[in-house]
């Protein structure tokens, strides 16, 4: 796509099915009802006047800029607040229109600054309204309203200069009607209004503000300007691409001056984000072209040694020889690759694709096991897919939500908002977290029903939210009979009917108070269309699984399945832990989830492929590192995933890298993963290549080089690289190849293609003969599976119990602006927001050892210790702590343990036992892992320069 501004049609479509024609400057003109005149125009190509209109708000009608004349209508009604109707004779241009446009323009100019800079560089509205009404002088001595107020510069991406303000509200109603958090406001009365970022004494960095950029994009005048483009000047070209950062997949326009970047701007026609974007994905995207980032490959003989940078061809052929080495010696299955949910779907199919017919065995994992895998096993044993049910639209029809084991707000930011609109339009929301996330209560929205209910005990709490709609008599019988297997609902409703699964008799259990409970669930069944969202909180739990079936059921049970507002929605953490999944990076599935046992399968990718495959399961992550304790695994290639920092018992993990005789770390910086690596080959970012992401609603969208990469590569080049030097002989030239051999393979890609993408934008899985445009909901009229399976899901405690030493539970979590292991934003200014992993405890754990708010603690479990600093909140629960693990300071994964969800391994990490005591300094772990990573990334050619 080329460098094309979206057109502002001024004002939202109308959504009306009814139509009405007008007749605009002589000209017929036919619209929905409820369209503006503006709107009306500018959909035939006529453009009029406007400063406080634009399409993504509502209609304002404070400018005056947009006056037109209409046949009948007293005076010059605003075009903006004007419906157009049947008939109606409308003049855009006269030389009263023009007389009185000039009139307040020529106002507006009296209060904005001569030497502005926006309107030099072009960045200003205001400025070619100006030239468009004609005006090209102004009679007016210049105001004093604003001028002699300083610029507001506490944000790191972008400054506010009042001296520019027109008071057009616009960054006032982008704050309120598209972010939802209320942050801007109007201070003062006529002449002396001006937008204020909450408290007289506040600047925008302390305020409310989350930095999402939706004020600065809807800012007419250049008063809110990102600093990129004060410092860089205006982009000159651009292409759109998707974010890659969450699940959500927001659809930007990445503006550029030459190779550089200018700024991300949210692109309206994005589905997933509607023009919509979070602090992450408008501004941290500096880590790019960071000064840590590698761009040349690297080896060493061993961990102690300093990098030594080297061609590509000598890394990746060392790396080949490396690799049949260690086969040779210690047999075909001692080897593997990780796949990364940060990599294109194409990256990930290669991967796994050279696991499989290069190393000759099927260990592959992928991070998205780590934290998703029971979405996959309990959607496909239900429903028989492994995957969300709904887009991100259908929330726009929900009458109740219930969020469980997500924090929205900070980890699917965009999303959030939109559901934030829906909750403010009345919708109830049911929050089931240990925590009280910000969703539960804020200025304009209250959760009808928060459950906090004890880490570990989410079967528990649905089960007797299960037990309410089936003896209460809440099941919707004509949904279950048509749509589900009759006699196994009959056993299930037989086992959650049961007494002792009621609210009140797994009150001790949960810690929920039953009468709340009983009314969550109630409000569930009969409040209209009822959507379930979730996240991290549900899977990560040794009965992760179990808890998603457990939803899936109570969906089904109240018939909220299979159409618009309702579903079950996992939220997905990462870019592409949906891609990830589909592309076969599990070792017992091939793309597709199709397990490697089955003949017709693994003889359709044997053709395919031209080489035999193995028909065992491969090694999980975890059975990889104890494999290589054992002495028996000894080679890891590892793709875009840092698996020291984030996966459960860090000691754990050290110990098996450190165990292990060839680790290739494929990646943008030394990661912690790569203090034990041996081969170091340099990745490229999302800017830098081509290929395709699948957010949270199964949505494939189109990831487009925006500059040529900085390492020489793409990601998938390089993968490819190290196949052709073990003789594979792979020749793809272009990503859309190896999307074309995915479609081939997977049934639900097989209408996929990067052709197919640039004509409609994005997709959403599966796209065949029978949905040739894909799939927006899924499940309408009966399920894949066919009957839909009710499954009995006992409540088992988790084998991680308190006691005298550890008597507190953790759960960890994620912030607004750092993401995952923050290897991305901790390069980036959103460290400004979030420098530190903090231990949030409750008022009364923290008194009980004589901690406050700032102290050091001591975080200590049966697998390790740690030390950070507490907050102390009652967003926990008393015997509740919680922490986030963006950074590595901190490796708060060194205290979390291996139990992992009974059916896919994905670790427990929302409930560890612990201790916390007050501490004067970092532990012996910390100390000795600091030592270790500052040794670890010396490079050669550094040491000699210096």
């Amino acid at each position: 796509m080329g460098y094309e501004f979206q057109p502002d049609f001024g004002t939202p479509a109308s959504r009306a099915d009814e139509t009405v024609t007008l007749t605009i400057d002589g000209r017929g003109v036919t619209v929905p009802a409820g369209t503006t005149v503006m709107r009306a125009a500018a959909e035939a190509g006529l453009a009029i006047p406007k400063l406080c209109a634009t399409d993504s708000l509502k209609q304002f009608g404070s400018c005056r800029l947009c006056l037109v004349e209409i046949d009948g209508a007293r005076g010059t009604p605003a075009s903006c607040t004007t419906p157009a109707a049947q008939g109606m004779v409308v003049r855009t241009e006269s030389d009263t229109l023009a007389r009185l446009r000039r009139g307040v323009m020529e106002l507006y100019l009296t209060d904005h600054p001569a030497d502005c800079s926006a309107c030099a560089q072009g960045d200003c509205e205001m400025r070619a309204q100006a030239e468009a009404v004609g005006l090209t002088t102004v009679r007016y001595a210049p105001g004093d309203n604003h001028l002699g107020e300083a610029v507001d510069a506490s944000n790191p991406y972008f400054d506010f200069d009042p001296a520019k303000c027109i008071v057009c509200s616009r960054c006032v109603r982008a704050c309120d009607e598209i972010q939802g958090t209320f942050a801007l406001t109007i201070d003062g009365r006529g002449f002396a209004s001006k937008v204020s970022a909450g408290l007289p004494s506040e600047e925008f960095l302390s305020s409310e503000c989350v930095s999402c950029g939706a004020c600065v994009q809807a800012c007419p005048t250049g008063a809110l300007q990102e600093r990129a483009v004060k410092e860089l000047g205006m982009p000159e070209s651009a292409t759109v691409t998707t974010c890659a950062y969450c699940g959500v997949g927001c659809t930007f326009r990445a503006e550029m001056k030459g190779e550089q970047l200018v700024r991300m701007v949210p692109w309206k026609d994005g589905k997933a984000n509607r023009g919509h974007s979070c602090v992450k994905g408008r501004f941290a995207w500096g880590y790019a072209n960071h000064q840590e980032r590698i761009l040349n490959p690297m080896i060493r003989a061993s961990i102690d040694e300093p990098w030594r940078e080297v061609s590509w061809d000598e890394a990746l052929t060392h790396a080949a020889s490396e690799l049949k080495r260690i086969q040779a010696k210690y047999g075909r299955l001692s080897i593997g690759g990780i796949t990364s949910s940060r990599c294109t779907n194409e990256e990930t199919f290669l991967v796994q694709k050279l696991v499989r017919a290069g190393f000759g065995n099927n260990n592959v994992d992928t991070c998205a096991r780590v934290c998703r895998s029971p979405t996959g096993y309990g959607l496909k044993t239900t429903f028989g897919t492994s995957a969300g049910t709904q887009d991100f639209e259908s929330v726009e029809q929900a009458d109740v939500i219930m969020v469980i084991g997500a924090n929205p707000t900070d980890g699917h930011p965009v999303f959030a908002s939109r559901m934030k609109q829906r909750l403010r339009q009345g919708a109830k929301l049911i929050v089931v977290d240990p925590r009280r996330i910000d969703i539960v209560h804020t200025p304009h929205i209250d959760a009808a029903h928060h459950l906090p209910l004890r880490p570990g005990t989410n079967v528990a709490v649905l089960t007797a939210m299960a037990h309410v709609v089936v003896t209460e008599g809440l099941a919707d019988e004509a949904f279950i009979r048509e749509r589900c297997d009759w006699d196994e609902y009959r056993e299930w409703a037989a086992f959650v009917g049961d007494p002792k699964h009621s609210p009140e008799t797994l009150a001790p259990v949960t810690l929920v108070d039953p009468q709340e409970l009983r009314a969550a669930a109630r409000l569930y069944a009969t409040g209209g269309n009822g959507a379930i969202y979730y996240g991290l909180g549900v899977t990560e739990h040794s009965q992760g699984s179990s808890t998603v079936m457990a939803i899936a059921n109570l969906a089904m049970a109240t018939g909220n399945i299979g159409r618009e507002g309702v579903g079950v929605n996992p939220l997905r953490g990462q870019n592409n832990v949906q891609g990830s999944c589909d592309m076969g990076s599990f070792p017992h599935e091939y793309s597709g989830y199709r397990h490697v046992s089955d003949d017709a399968t693994r003889r359709l990718f044997e053709t395919d492929w031209g080489v035999a495959l193995d028909p065992e399961p491969g090694l999980r992550i975890p059975n990889m590192l104890d494999a290589a304790v054992d002495g028996v695994f000894k080679a890891l290639y590892i793709q875009g995933e840092d698996i020291l920092q984030s996966d459960p018992n860090t000691r754990h993990v050290a110990a098996g890298l450190a165990a292990m005789e060839c680790v290739i770390v494929h990646d943008l910086f030394l990661n912690e993963t790569a203090n034990y690596a041996h081969i170091f080959l340099p990745g490229s970012t999302f800017l830098e290549k081509n290929g395709t992401f699948t957010n949270a609603e199964r949505r494939i969208q189109p990831v487009r080089k925006v500059m040529a990469p900085m390492n020489g590569l793409e990601d998938w080049e390089v993968t490819q690289g190290l196949a052709n030097a073990l003789g594979l002989g792979w020749s793809y030239t272009h990503p859309s190849e190896i999307m074309d051999e995915i479609a081939r393979l997977t049934p639900t890609f097989a209408g996929v293609s990067f052709a197919k993408l640039d004509e409609l934008g994005s997709i959403q899985w599966p796209c065949n003969d029978a949905a040739p445009e894909g799939s927006p909901v899924m499940h309408i009229g009966g399920f894949v599976r066919g009957k839909g399976h009710f499954v009995v899901t006992d409540y088992v405690p988790t084998d991680e119990k308190t006691g005298p030493r550890y008597p507190l539970l953790l759960t960890t979590g994620r912030i607004l602006s750092q993401y995952n292991v923050g290897a991305q934003t901790r390069r980036t200014a959103n460290t400004v927001w979030h420098p530190e992993d903090l231990l949030e405890m409750h008022p009364h754990d923290a008194e009980e050892r004589g901690l406050k708010t700032g102290d050091w603690a001591k975080l200590a479990s049966r697998s390790g210790e740690t030390t950070l600093r507490v907050l102390v909140t009652d967003r926990v629960a008393p015997g509740v702590t919680y922490t986030t693990f963006h950074h590595p300071a901190t490796q708060a994964n060194v205290v979390t343990t291996e139990y992992s969800d009974w059916a896919t391994n994905c670790p427990e990490y929302k409930v560890t036992a612990v201790q916390v005591a007050p501490s004067n300094g970092p532990t012996d772990w910390q100390e000795d892992y600091e030592a270790l990573s500052e040794r670890s990334r010396r490079i050669a050619h550094v040491e000699a320069a210096e």
